[in-house]
């Protein structure tokens, strides 16, 4: 299977929830869709269903990635991506774990999916269960206390089933992350916390699969993606407009002919 025409796929799917929905957050599901193609389509198990491995979405503004992925995957019928983000919809901008299969939990915006995430691992690894979890979180939700208080914990834990990416950015809201709450150095803060912590290209799917398989027994693994925001779209990447912009009619075409 080609991991890039794959990514590919769930890019174009992206932009034309993005259009059809008139909703933003475009380039922030962008950012990381070479990385929920290497999960699906490469690391996790999925198979039987009731034994798969669980993946979560804390970055909540990304959901049209997962959706996307989630359809392409075949775990979620694609007629549901129509009725994203509108009245009486199917698929709402944040995630409900009601709303489809393979939607693991109801995370809101940000940081809450990556405790609720750790609380799945410690308890799968309390019942013996060779089942991994893996949550994506943002650089910009890394700024939040939730976050801190489950780094402290997991290694104390020794949640070596449980597999943390940072999608590493650089670029939120209001602007820059590393200038507006600085959070540096990354890995040597996750190092101190007792994480093993690797570093990787966040849109080379070969680099990806390496990474995620790299970790010595007994501690939580984090990942530090270093991704584009936007990535896939010339011109929206690394552009903090792509945070709220809407994709028009024009943009669409644009965007889908470079996406291939």
């Amino acid at each position: 299977m080609n991991l890039k025409e794959v990514s590919r796929e769930i890019r174009a799917s992206i932009i034309r929830m993005a259009h059809r929905s008139g909703s933003p957050h475009v380039a922030s599901s962008l950012s990381c869709a070479d990385i929920l193609t290497a999960l699906y389509f490469d690391v996790m198990k999925l198979e039987p269903w009731d034994e798969r491995d669980i993946f979560i979405m804390s970055k909540g503004h990304a959901a049209m990635a997962l959706y996307s992925t989630l359809a392409v995957r075949g775990i979620m019928s694609p007629e549901l991506l129509e009725g994203y983000y509108r009245n009486n919809g199917t698929l709402p901008a944040h995630l409900d774990r009601f709303s489809a299969k393979g939607i693991e939990v109801s995370a809101g915006s940000l940081g809450h999916g990556f405790n609720m995430g750790l609380g799945m691992a410690y308890g799968l690894k309390k019942r013996g269960s060779r089942r991994k979890v893996y949550v994506l979180i943002g650089d910009g939700e890394s700024q939040e206390g939730s976050i801190w208080e489950g780094a402290l914990f997991a290694p104390k834990l020794g949640l070596d089933n449980f597999t943390v990416i940072m999608d590493y950015n650089n670029l939120q809201g209001y602007g820059r992350a590393r200038d507006l709450c600085c959070f540096e150095p990354v890995k040597s803060k996750w190092q101190a916390f007792g994480w093993h912590v690797t570093e990787t290209d966040g849109h080379d799917p070969e680099a990806l699969g390496k990474a995620f398989n790299e970790g010595p027994e007994g501690k939580p693994k984090i990942m530090i993606a270093c991704t584009t925001k936007g990535k896939g779209v010339s011109f929206m990447e690394n552009e903090l407009v792509w945070h709220y912009f809407i994709v028009t009619d024009e943009h669409k075409e644009k965007a889908l002919l470079e996406i291939g």
